[in-house]
């Protein structure tokens, strides 16, 4: 199906979607991250998984990879100008999540 004709939902969940991707764009939100910071700030996520969703979100434009000429080599991920505009999404994703967070310990407390 093209992707003129796919739900929007269905797309967003398309470039989203995965285990880590939602983490990694939430986390670039502070600016540019290295590799193994990232790793960490995510959840500790295999080196392949990482650099397979990292590569999937630099070919939807949502992350660039930048390669700094030094010696060891560095590079970097951030937010592309088109990723900066998922923020409002994260951060209400962000704020659900603790809602949730806050309901379920008080479900749990009151035996619910």
């Amino acid at each position: 199906m093209d992707v003129i004709d796919r739900c929007a939902v269905e797309i967003t969940v398309d470039v989203l979607g995965g285990k880590w991707k939602p983490m990694i764009i939430f986390r670039l939100l502070d600016g540019p991250r290295r590799f193994g910071e990232l790793r960490r700030l995510v959840g500790d996520p295999s080196q392949r998984s990482l650099t397979i969703q990292l590569r999937q979100l630099e070919a939807d434009g949502i992350v660039e990879r930048t390669v700094f000429a030094e010696v060891p080599p560095r590079v970097e991920y951030a937010l592309s100008e088109f990723g900066k505009t998922l923020t409002p999404v994260m951060l209400a994703m962000r704020d659900w999540g603790r809602s949730f967070r806050g309901k379920i310990g008080s479900d749990a407390a009151t035996g619910q």
